[in-house]
């Protein structure tokens, strides 16, 4: 390709770095883009640069917005004792769109690893405590991924806040709709150790 498709090409590297987005669903989304450029190319650019100028991190529960303080945080009826902590902004957008939880977020911006030398200081978990103690949290819901690094932070979280509120964890197994043949394993091991009455 010639210097005429240089910024197209540029264009598609770009996107090709998307999550979800490799080269070819890259090439495909940009000529999309551009046969629609009056109606998505121009919107897209202009709510691109809006976001770029504006976003940003919430600063008492790490939620992504336009102000310091995200509506969440902002609204005195989330503030009802009950903290939800999740590893980022995509789970707690997750749990929002579901519409069940009412309480307030707290987004720790990963996991707990040795392999990658993220420690309790690399993550918002003093910050955690510290919330526990100000805004008087009464529990504390651990709605973390069901992997190795997920559960070894619950549990290093769980010890730090022993003794100082009611510490809770999404429940784990078969989902709605889910046949015990698809199932893997664990998924099988954690619904039958967290089974209930009927």
């Amino acid at each position: 390709m010639g210097d005429a498709t240089q910024d197209i090409e540029a264009l598609i590297d770009l996107m090709a770095r998307l999550p979800g987005l490799g080269p070819r669903s890259a090439r495909r989304a940009v000529l999309h883009l551009i046969k629609k450029r009056g109606r998505l190319m121009g919107p897209l650019a202009t709510a691109m640069q809006t976001v770029a100028e504006n976003a940003r991190e919430c600063t008492q529960c790490g939620n992504i917005g336009t102000a310091d303080i995200c509506d969440i945080c902002a609204s005195e009826k989330r503030a009802n004792g009950e903290i939800c902590v999740v590893e980022d902004v995509a789970d707690l957008w997750a749990m929002e769109r579901a519409a069940v939880f009412g309480g307030r977020y707290h987004v720790l911006g990963g996991t707990l690893s040795a392999l990658d030398a993220v420690g309790p200081e690399d993550l918002r978990i003093p910050h955690l405590v510290r919330r526990v103690g100000d805004e008087q949290i009464r529990e504390v819901i651990l709605a973390l991924n069901a992997t190795v690094d997920g559960q070894t932070t619950a549990h290093y979280i769980a010890d730090e806040l022993a003794g100082r509120c009611e510490i809770t964890s999404l429940a784990q197994g078969v989902p709605i709709g889910g046949e015990l043949d698809y199932l893997d394993d664990g998924t099988i091991t954690a619904a039958l150790r967290a089974r209930k009455g009927v």
